[in-house]
């Protein structure tokens, strides 16, 4: 199959940034469920697509391959196949698949689509009404073989695969037992990155001969986990580095409170484990660039935020009270984002402070916000259509984000919100404690109950009231460094480390 994307070539005299032992460029192959914009339910697509683009920048070759959901088709509809259709044998059938990219010349990295009309052209990409599909499993385990059996048709040369989350981690398994006879798995190298934990992908043994995987594999120390088979302990087991998204989070993982059942086996990766903090485009989430909210502003003129705060207010039909603080929250309204413990504080939702909450989730959360909402309408705000729009919208006009988190592998919003002047109410765990400053640039607080976290709450009234106190907060966390630059060193190392420890194989 001939090649369709060449290695970059680094200018005249100096090294590229990733190569073997022997001097020879490797690529960099990104295997993803979700990539911005294509397709998208949180803080996965985006942290792949920053990453990936990242590294293109930094003169790395950088490919991304997704499947082709119907999403994609809606973000890209000029699409062009790259060869013919190829074959994908798993678990005793040959399946049909089709490679297909974004026409034209794009910046960044290349992305590439995987095709499999029964698979992915539905509505949802895992489910739809808060319901997964049943045959989850056989849809990205094709996901993650055909991904591997086209790589020879995109890339030439060494090749180190980063898989991410459950969804593909299949990728190093397939790689190290039914392909490791094909002639590129000698010159593949592996990084799973584990972006949320609480979700590892069980399911039932019978799984593992319908995926085309062998039972030999599915014992205590490889893919079987109480009974059940866990693609994400088969990534961990059969990947040659692990990285998560926050260096908080790689300590967690290894504690039984913190590794969702498998903290043995993260404690037994040992230095093979690295948090790696995610980061944001820092120019993309400027308020003194942003041209989606309503004006412009920096640390040095903070004035046009209270234009901002205003828009804000209308637009979630709020009165404009400019001296009243208001709390503002986006993302997924699940119980991981600690709704509970919002909804739980009677007493900070008494006060006269206003409440924005933007997002969709759990039909229990969005029912109880809109009923808060229709029982104080001069206070109380919710959208649960998001945008991109709305966010930045959000963090421009909001005096305070909310963030109170059950568990957090890294966390975005946190980083943005501070970037915008609203410092963030957080819970003391994964990458949120690596990224807000208690009393410095946010307030945190460790136990999760109401309580604790309208405590937080409470002194951040407190400082808010002390303009003194809360104008000096808001530079700090806007002059904080949350860019990807820095975190796209760490990798290059982690990656370097990977391929050495390929070499030991």
């Amino acid at each position: 199959m001939a090649t369709v994307h060449e290695p970059a070539h680094a200018p005249a005299g100096s090294r590229p940034p990733l190569t073997t032992a022997g001097g020879i460029p490797v690529s960099v192959v990104h295997v993803t469920a979700e990539y911005f914009p294509f397709a998208r339910t949180g803080g996965l697509a985006e942290a792949v697509n920053g990453l990936a683009h990242f590294q293109s920048a930094a003169g790395l070759n950088v490919l991304v391959i997704l499947p082709l959901y119907r999403t994609v088709r809606d973000a890209e509809p000029d699409l062009e196949p790259v060869g013919a259709p190829f074959l994908v044998p798993v678990g005793g059938r040959t399946e049909e698949a089709r490679v297909f990219r974004a026409a034209g010349r794009h910046a960044g990295p290349q992305v590439f689509f995987i095709e499999h009309l029964d698979y992915f052209n539905r509505p949802g990409i895992y489910g739809e009404n808060a319901v997964d599909y049943l045959d989850n499993a056989r849809r990205f385990a094709f996901f993650a073989l055909a991904a591997l059996t086209v790589l020879p048709r995109l890339v030439s040369g060494p090749v180190l695969v980063h898989a991410h989350d459950w969804h593909t981690a299949l990728v190093p398994v397939y790689l190290r037992t039914t392909l490791a006879r094909e002639g590129f798995a000698a010159t593949t190298s592996t990084v799973l990155s584990v972006h949320n934990p609480g979700y590892q992908g069980h399911f039932p043994p019978e799984t593992m001969p319908d995926v085309g995987l062998p039972w030999e594999i599915y014992n205590w120390r490889q893919l079987e986990w109480y009974g059940k088979m866990n693609f994400l302990k088969g990534g961990l087991a059969f990947t040659d580095f692990v990285t998560t998204v926050s260096p908080t989070q790689a300590q967690e993982l290894r504690t039984p409170g913190g590794g969702f059942g498998l903290h043995d086996v993260f404690q037994e990766l040992g230095g093979r484990l690295v948090g790696i903090l995610n980061g944001i485009d820092q120019h993309e989430w400027d308020p003194a660039r942003d041209t989606q909210i309503t004006a412009q502003y920096s640390a040095a003129n903070l004035d046009a935020k209270r234009r901002c705060k205003a828009a804000l207010q209308r637009s979630f039909g709020l009165p404009q009270r400019r001296k009243v603080p208001l709390f503002g929250m986006t993302g997924r309204l699940v119980t991981q984002k600690g709704l509970d413990l919002i909804l739980g504080a009677d007493e900070l939702l008494g006060t006269d402070a206003q409440f924005v909450f933007l997002g969709s989730g759990e039909q229990r959360y969005e029912h109880a916000l809109v009923e808060l909402a229709t029982s104080a309408p001069n206070r109380i705000g919710v959208q649960l259509d998001f945008s991109d729009r709305l966010e930045h919208r959000l963090m421009a006009g909001a005096d305070i984000f909310l963030m109170p988190s059950l568990y957090e592998p890294c966390g975005l919003t946190q980083m943005r919100s501070q970037r915008y002047g609203a410092p963030p109410i957080v819970r003391d765990v994964g990458g949120l404690r690596d990224t807000v400053e208690d009393g410095v640039t946010g307030f945190s607080f460790d136990s999760y109950t109401p309580e604790a976290f309208a405590e937080a709450a409470f002194r951040a009234l407190a400082c808010y009231a002390d303009r003194a106190c809360w104008h000096a907060m808001v530079r700090r966390g806007m002059a904080s460094d949350f860019s990807w630059e820095r975190s796209v060193a760490t990798y290059l190392d982690t990656y370097r480390r990977a391929l050495a420890h390929a070499g030991t194989r």
